[in-house]
């Protein structure tokens, strides 16, 4: 590669870049003039909902207006709730109070008399279904209710309170009038009081708000009359709460603010490096391409990937660029939005919220090479795929789609960095940073390797991938078209080639994930109790989820079907034999890469639970026979029609064998719902298929597949039984070992075996690399443009 032409084309991209407005605008104007807007915004509505207040209509007051030595709880002069309740939080000046004088009215009479009068009650029930009518019109926001006889109650019990502590303390005297005995030890209480309520709408913001407000003071009302109550039992208030825990933080000042930007600056740094990234991305690719620019950069010496090489790291810059102008935007803002809320009533120290330590921007800076280049690189490719700039915006939501969740996931609480979580993409780099920013050093350093060796790995693959497409004159040079779904499937019926194109292909994964998706909720939901429930689970799983998409698509735009589910050719004997013993020896090593799998990412107590469900149904089969059909030869036949046949075939005319074999698996890994289990299973579709484009036969795979779903209850056997066999038969502790219970396997392979099955079947797998396999046309093609590129080269 000729540096001296990746410098020029970089010349050439940045200055082109620079002159667009539309991307200067996107990088530098709205940085500086989207936070203060929304600051300002803020702000205002910050203010505006500190003055507005919230409407609330209390009925029944006079239910607990004469009561004796009550805490106050309005203060009706002044509409508000009495000082003691609210003292400086704000909280009264928030709420106005309305009293209704026909209220005070109805119920006004109800205390002077022994006996509830029904027809006040009536009134009194009337008021209040005329305060729920303003509430639903929105006159008020919220209602305190408080029913009828609700202070001659509370009297009659804090007098009966009274009276039983008197009794505690003087049983004698208690006992003189012939009484009943009052023990100490008494569990009977008081009779109840009648709850008041707070009547309020969750539909609507702001009586939700009052419903916040009322419930705090009303709570400290409660609190102040339980005191009261103690007080009047000669019971001190120290009583109740003998004694607190006090926490005591050991971190520091620093460390805590830290903590705090830790979880903030990664994710908006992340966000807006995809962001700076994208845009540049469509428009040195579809932006030329509408142009007409592209043809001149292509005709020049620069080879193609010297051009990718160029506009990546052009993308790379703008990238960091926006990132860093939006965090310098945001922390400015940031500060002056938090200095102004400081300054207003009912805001103070909980917003004192320092500036992030020096250190951590350091960090920030680092981590964002890696993860611009990332960025750079897959939008670059995506990029490349698309027709026009229009065409090209609209991939940056699925974009944004993949990218968030695992952004989020790693900055969601109780999530921290380990071995399994720092190979995940972007999750492990964001909760590197994240611990860094914390200072946590002792804790990132073991993982900075993998983390950067996994940016690295996805860096390069989207860096192949934008190459192949600059190297493909069908994809810089198709023009756009409108699409029609009546017409494309009426084109793909009648016109439909002898295997399946690459959309027949992805619509066959689609439906399959749709139909696993929605199928799981009824399957799960469906009783498991017997063998028969759960072979009713296996065979809708394989055969309606799996194997009916698959035949479907292949008889309506297919025309060789034999050709495409790979079963036109027989394969020879030595192949069929080299593929079961493959099987044999890949059997271990799949073993201890569930070991390895379970090590880096535990399954929780239900996954264990399910499997051993699982594994008892099971148990109850007829015979034996039943159980190999279900596990072995019903996945074997399904999934290898569907993944191996037309998946695989659809996928092969992307022009290279091998991203067809890695996408299949992905694909196939992925139709597992278990994590762990998608894991191993994509690993073993690499293997699969593989075979499957060697010997361009599907038998080999149902066989391979058959075989080693059968070795596998020969190693859960192992598992289940493995000290009565050690016990029984010592001498195969050369070959088995029990491992701990925290792996969740009871007996596992010497580490000796695993290595020598390993060497084995991968001495059988560069045997079936010597056979010659039919490549597809757009293969052929791939393989021929790059033997052309290595002669001019040379």
């Amino acid at each position: 590669m000729n540096w001296r032409n990746v410098q020029l084309v970089l010349s050439r991209e940045m200055r082109d870049q620079l002159r667009d407005r539309r991307t200067l605008f996107m990088i530098a104007v709205l940085p500086i003039l989207l936070y203060p807007l929304v600051g300002m915004t803020f702000l205002q509505l910050k203010q505006f909902m500190q003055e507005h207040k919230t409407r609330v209509e209390v009925v029944g007051r006079e239910e607990i207006a004469g009561i004796d030595g009550l805490p106050p709880l309005f203060n009706i002069q002044g509409n508000r709730f009495a000082e003691s309740l609210v003292g400086e939080s704000g909280l009264g000046d928030q709420v106005e109070l309305v009293f209704r004088d026909q209220d005070s009215r109805m119920a006004g009479s109800q205390r002077g008399s022994q006996k509830s009068d029904p027809e006040q009650d009536m009134n009194l029930e009337q008021a209040l279904a005329n305060a729920r009518q303003r509430l639903t019109t929105g006159e008020i926001a919220a209602i305190i209710y408080f029913p009828p006889r609700f202070g001659k109650e509370l009297e009659l019990f804090r007098q009966e309170l009274a009276n039983r502590i008197i009794a505690v303390r003087n049983p004698e005297s208690a006992n003189s009038d012939n009484s009943e005995p009052v023990s100490g030890d008494r569990k009977d209480v008081p009779p109840p009081v009648p709850q008041p309520e707070i009547i309020f709408s969750s539909a609507n913001e702001r009586s939700s708000l009052a419903h916040l407000r009322l419930s705090q003071i009303l709570h400290q009302w409660t609190l102040a009359i339980g005191q009261q109550n103690l007080e009047v039992s000669r019971v001190p208030l120290f009583a109740m709460r003998p004694f607190e825990f006090r926490g005591q933080d050991l971190a520091q000042g620093a460390i805590r603010r830290a903590a705090v930007w830790a979880k903030i600056l990664p994710f908006v740094v992340f966000v807006w490096a995809l962001t700076g990234a994208f845009y540049p991305a469509v428009d040195l690719c579809a932006g030329e391409k509408e142009r007409g620019t592209l043809e001149t950069l292509l005709s020049s010496p620069a080879s193609r990937a010297e051009i990718v090489w160029g506009k990546l790291l052009t993308v790379m810059i703008f990238s960091i660029a926006t990132a860093v102008l939006n965090l310098v935007s945001l922390g400015a803002t940031g500060q002056f939005v938090i200095s102004q809320l400081q300054q207003m009533p009912g805001f103070g120290e909980d917003l004192a919220l320092a500036p992030p330590p020096f250190l951590s921007l350091v960090w920030l800076l680092v981590a964002l090479v890696p993860v611009s280049a990332l960025f750079s690189a897959l939008c670059l490719a995506l990029a490349a795929v698309a027709r026009s700039t229009r065409e090209g915006q609209y991939y940056l939501l699925p974009v944004l789609l993949v990218t968030a969740p695992l952004m989020v996931l790693a900055i969601s609480p109780g999530v921290e960095l380990d071995l399994g979580k720092s190979l995940v993409p972007v999750s492990g780099l964001v909760l590197l940073l994240k611990s860094l920013i914390e200072g946590n050093y002792s804790q990132a350093l073991p993982y900075v390797f993998p983390v950067l060796g996994v940016t690295a790995i996805c860096c390069l693959l989207s860096i192949r991938w934008a190459v192949e497409q600059f190297s493909k004159e069908s994809v810089l040079f198709r023009e756009s078209e409108r699409f029609d779904l009546r017409r494309w499937i009426i084109h793909a019926v009648r016109d439909r080639n002898d295997t399946p194109s690459i959309a027949t292909a992805l619509t066959c994964v689609a439906l399959i994930f749709l139909l696993r998706f929605f199928m799981g909720f009824a399957l799960a939901a469906s009783p498991m109790e017997t063998f028969s429930d759960i072979a009713v689970m296996f065979f809708v799983t394989q055969v309606v989820i799996i194997l009916f998409p698959a035949v479907l698509l292949t008889l309506l735009f297919t025309r060789q079907r034999r050709r495409t589910l790979l079963l036109d050719r027989r394969p020879p004997l030595s192949a069929i034999g080299m593929g079961l013993l493959l099987a044999c020896l890949m059997r271990p090593v799949g073993d201890q890469l569930v070991v390895w799998i379970q090590y880096l990412y535990p399954s929780g107590e239900e996954m264990a639970a399910f499997g051993q469900l699982i594994h008892d149904l099971l148990g109850q089969a007829p015979n034996f026979l039943w159980i190999i059909v279900l596990i072995a030869v019903l996945p074997a036949c399904c999934e290898e029609i569907a993944f191996r046949g037309l998946i695989l075939s659809g996928l092969r005319h992307l022009g290279h064998k091998w991203w067809a074999i890695g996408l299949s698996a992905l694909f196939f890994g992925l139709c597992h719902s278990i994590m762990q289990q998608s894991i191993a299973a994509a690993v073993m579709g690499l293997v699969l298929g593989y075979l499957a484009v060697q010997t361009g036969s599907l038998i080999p795979c149902i066989l391979f597949h058959m075989t080693y779903n059968s070795l596998e209850m020969v190693s859960g056997y192992l598992a289940k039984h493995s000290e009565e066999i050690l016990e029984k038969r010592p001498e195969l502790e050369l070959f088995l070992t029990k491992s701990g219970s925290s792996i969740g396997l009871a007996c596992t392979y010497q580490p000796f075996l695993v290595i020598a099955c390993g060497v084995l079947a991968l001495y059988v797998l560069v045997w079936f690399g010597r056979f010659s396999y039919v490549p597809s046309a757009e293969e052929y093609l791939e393989e021929l443009r790059h033997q052309r590129t290595q002669e001019s080269l040379v």
